[in-house]
């Protein structure tokens, strides 16, 4: 492979400085011209070596192994360069930051129907609800709602629409009554979400006649945990507020009863995002491609497994 080595020290000072504009500033060169030989040994090398965004630099593993390479000997150096353009089987640590509210996601049987596709991958999956730069954090991938994904991230759709549920049991009910509007969840023992303790209780939102509007319910009980707060729910202790299909199955079983439904219309759904696809490694583009077929139901556990 040949490999211009004059790159090496551009990248070894965007692997140091983790950012362009300082990197050139040292090399005493333009952004412009750090960011393109990046590209270029990234290109001979078929692998990407940086994750860049609008808002952080930060090495992929690869280019954790040659910052790591760049001090050994010259000869260990080429060794490294070509392991890289060779290893284009997914293996590694991969990192993916996931709401917890995406159910699909973190229900099992997708992470479990991966690890058994890429046995050499290990897969590190936090459940978050914070919002934060998953390059600068060090994560791979991340799933959230689409609406909050940034603009300079790639995409994949992981649900179609989804919507929201108001629900309560029917023991709640005969003897509460139910809310005609939602507005009357003030009058009704809630159990609400918040992230944190400090943090004020999420407002539940709705929309009427094509206006979104939301409703500080007031909760009994509050908790940072989507199972307490079914739990509560299922035992007569509230009505409660999440994405409908983390209720289905009590829905269809008749344990929850869904409410106010005509104030809750779809929206679009979860999408696994990520930087760059260019050069993308291999271990990412395993999950991106085992997220579509799984979408379209072709990465499914046997029945009984």
């Amino acid at each position: 492979m040949a490999i211009d080595l004059n790159l090496l020290t551009l990248f070894q000072a965007v692997a140091e400085e983790a950012n362009f504009r300082a990197a050139a500033d040292r090399l005493g060169v333009t952004r412009s011209a750090v960011s393109q030989g990046i590209r270029r040994l990234e290109d001979g090398c078929g692998v990407a070596l940086v994750q860049r965004t609008t808002r952080s630099v930060r090495l992929t593993e690869a280019g954790e192994r040659l910052r790591d390479a760049l001090t050994r000997p010259l000869s260990d150096v080429r060794t490294a360069l070509e392991e890289l353009s060779g290893d284009f089987v997914p293996r590694g640590l991969l990192r993916v930051a996931v709401t917890s509210i995406a159910e699909q996601f973190l229900s099992g049987p997708l992470i479990a129907t991966f690890a058994r596709a890429y046995p050499e991958v290990v897969i590190d999956v936090t459940v978050t609800d914070d919002e934060f730069d998953i390059v600068a954090a060090g994560f791979d991938a991340g799933v959230r709602l689409g609406e909050i994904i940034e603009q300079d991230m790639i995409a994949v759709p992981l649900t179609g629409e989804q919507r929201e549920a108001v629900v309560a049991a029917p023991a709640y009910l005969d003897a509460h009554g139910a809310p005609l509007h939602p507005r009357d969840l003030v009058d009704h023992h809630c159990i609400g979400w918040r992230p944190a303790p400090e943090v004020a209780p999420y407002r539940w939102e709705f929309v009427e006649d094509g206006v979104a509007f939301d409703v500080a319910v007031g909760p009994q009980i509050t908790t940072n945990d989507m199972l307490l707060m079914l739990r509560s729910a299922l035992a007569g202790g509230g009505i409660t507020f999440a994405m409908e299909e983390t209720f289905r199955p009590y829905l269809e079983r008749g344990e929850l009863v869904s409410l106010l439904q005509d104030y809750l219309p779809p929206f679009p759904g979860f999408f696994l995002y990520f930087p760059d696809r260019r050069n993308m490694a291999p271990k990412l583009r395993a999950l991106v491609d085992h997220v579509r077929r799984w979408r379209r139901g072709e990465a499914r556990l046997p029945s009984g497994a």
